[in-house]
């Protein structure tokens, strides 16, 4: 095993993730590369958790404090690295999504607004994010991140508002940005946007037909067509009509709503002109796209809904091999979801933040949104290409410390080996330390016991490297 110190592996990293970062000057790049690293060697929600010493701690707040650096400028970043990767495949998909972070805010007085229902409460940010996934399905990075804060109750109903005064603005630019540095690249891969039901409004629909990339979006409602017949024609009226271009099969996980099944689903598609109406100037606009239908027909237990999905696309569509490659896409659009889980819950825990200023806490969660598709990257390589050595995203001391670990707590039957892993062994064993039980989990490991499990064997390697480091240096006792 090749003893590179996991110290400089992880600055690899770091630099590769935060290095192109423009603060003004090298020193404060520099900065933010050693924060970066140590994020990753131990992600946590706070500094104090993640520095290790006080000088380490006093200049992460000063950075984090400093009203020179640009929080923008992390994400750039932290974006243009994940373009990079993406630009080794002709298209990548890009789901979309918001969230928000519920931060500790007892009188005000930080510069947060509501999250979740106003009623109860919460204090925070929203945000929207879109992340890149390769062709295979594997998370690549954060490419967008917009941030605000919510203000106080709009006076006029949401109907009644322009565009640019709903948080539908958010979404928008969300897509530009994402679409804006990728089209900077001179070997840049066709974005394939991935939104669900609250991206089915005129604005986001629009902006997406104009970026000139691909784009698939889940229909909220039974839209009208634009149509020369005397009466309305509607969008689920007009599919029922088409004939079924095939059927597959899909196994449902179960759920406390839903029971597990191999579902039988029929693929219906059309190519049909919107008539999209603008609430605001009361005009009409026509969007022409294909529309792919996929409908559970003949295996839905009583009491529950059919599994349904209605999507709208500027992909092309003119077999049933793409109209499965449609739904493929969407169902890639889960993978915001999960960098959403492991963001905030996985070992990364952003909401734990004690942060008092907006702009701090965005620089400090998006270099931990960067390490949370780290993980989300190792999950998935373990699923998708299990095979491939774990030195591919492990340091030899990690590697290390996950052999050693799992000798001590293997069982009595098992043999482990000096040899490399796999990565999927050794996501494995990492998901094992983090309380995944194999089978009976329902499922192959997750962020959160990933994420629990990298805690441990991160203070395991932690430890290798220091002893490996004091015997190198013919250094004796403690």
């Amino acid at each position: 095993m090749r003893q590179l110190s996991a110290a400089v592996e992880v600055a690899q990293w770091a630099r590769e993730e935060f290095g192109h970062a423009q603060l003004g000057n090298s020193r404060r790049t520099a900065r933010l590369v050693s924060i970066g690293a140590a994020v990753a060697r131990k992600p946590g929600g706070t500094v104090s958790e993640v520095m290790k010493t006080d000088a380490a701690r006093q200049a992460a707040y000063d950075f984090l404090e400093s009203e020179q650096i640009d929080p923008t400028a992390i994400m750039v970043a932290v974006a243009l690295a994940c373009v990079l990767r993406a630009c080794q495949y002709p298209y990548v998909f890009v789901p979309v999504d918001g969230s928000s972070v519920n931060l500790t805010d007892t009188v005000g007085a930080k510069g947060f607004g509501s999250v979740g229902s106003r009623a109860r409460g919460a204090r925070g940010l929203k945000m929207i994010n879109s992340v890149a996934v390769s062709p295979g399905g594997v998370p690549l990075g954060l490419l967008a991140q917009v941030w605000w804060a919510r203000g106080a109750r709009h006076s006029k109903h949401h109907r009644a508002r322009k565009v640019q005064d709903k948080e539908t603005r958010y979404w928008l630019d969300a897509i530009d940005r994402s679409v804006e540095l990728v089209d900077a690249q001179p070997q840049a891969p066709v974005l394939w946007f991935q939104l669900d039901r609250e991206a089915d409004s005129q604005a986001p629909l629009l902006r997406l037909e104009a970026s000139g990339h691909w784009f698939t979006v889940r229909a909220s409602h039974d839209r009208r067509l634009r149509s020369d017949a005397l009466q309305p024609q509607y969008l689920r009226r007009h599919l029922q009509r088409q004939k079924p271009l095939g059927t597959y099969y899909l196994d449902v996980s179960p759920s406390p709503h839903r029971k597990a099944r191999e579902a039988r689903m029929v693929v219906r598609v059309a190519r049909v002109v919107l008539d999209l109406v603008d609430k605001w100037t009361k005009k009409r606009r026509p969007l022409e796209l294909n529309v792919v239908w996929a409908v559970e027909r003949g295996t839905t237990p009583k009491g529950e809904k059919p599994l349904d999905w209605c999507l709208l696309t500027n992909h092309p569509v003119d077999d049933f091999q793409q109209a499965c490659e449609v739904i493929r896409g969407y169902s890639q659009r889960w993978r915001v979801e999960d960098f959403h889980r492991t963001w905030k819950r996985g070992g990364c825990n952003v909401e734990r933040c004690q942060l008092r200023d907006p702009a701090r806490v965005i620089k400090w969660a998006t270099i931990l949104a960067a390490n949370a598709m780290r993980i989300e990257r190792l999950k998935h390589l373990s699923r998708k290409q299990p095979d491939l050595p774990a030195s591919v995203e492990l340091n030899p001391y990690e590697i290390q410390a996950v052999i050693l670990l799992k000798r001590k707590y293997k069982k009595r039957t098992e043999q482990i080996s000096d040899s490399m892993p796999t990565v999927g062994q050794a996501t494995t064993w990492i998901a094992e330390l983090g309380g995944y039980t194999g089978k009976s989990s329902g499922g192959p490991p997750g962020s959160v016991t990933i994420g629990r499990g990298m805690e441990v064997v991160r203070a395991a390697a932690d430890v290798l490297e220091v002893l490996d480091r004091r015997k190198r240096h013919g250094r004796k006792g403690p």
